[in-house]
């Protein structure tokens, strides 16, 4: 199955056609750290991320962790663990476990996967309220993440152009 995102405000999978918002600067084949643009190409769901304690477990075919309080991604390009999930410190700013709803559920891709310095880093999928324009992210409303969390795999791909 492939996810396909073809515009700024949609995405399609199987026969759903969901609304959803990209980076503020629109799709880009050459992502930079910090553009604000979303990655062209094609990408591997790595796993789902979930608050447990607002949306319970859920039942999906994608491999899943519960966020912690502590967890969160590196984004700066000078740390070995750059493009990863970490142990949340004061550099590394972007924390998992949030005071607002964006990040109860999120999916990471295998955008560089390579994690060459500024090539970009935490690229997801997850939550929005009013679809204003992410900082590289795909943001999808609630129900709708829960639609697409039904239909995917460990197979599905995720094509963005």
């Amino acid at each position: 199955m492939i996810i396909h995102v073809r515009n700024k405000n949609s995405l399609i999978i199987d026969d759903f056609t969901l609304k959803c918002c990209i980076g503020k600067n629109g799709l880009n084949s050459n992502k930079r750290e910090g553009d604000l643009s979303t990655p062209k190409g094609s990408f591997k769901l790595k796993r789902l991320y979930f608050r447990k304690d607002r949306v319970g477990v859920p039942k999906c075919k994608i491999r899943k962790k519960i966020i912690t309080k502590n967890m969160g991604w590196c984004d700066d390009s000078n740390n070995k663990k750059y493009n990863s999930e970490i142990i949340i410190s004061k550099k590394n700013k972007e924390k998992f476990y949030r005071d607002d709803f964006k990040y109860d559920y999120l999916i990471t891709i295998n955008h560089n996967n390579k994690k060459i310095p500024f090539k970009g880093s935490a690229i997801f999928i997850h939550l929005t309220e009013n679809y204003k324009p992410t900082a590289g992210c795909i943001a999808l409303k609630k129900s709708d993440f829960e639609i697409l969390l039904k239909l995917i795999d460990q197979n599905t791909k995720l094509k963005i152009d």
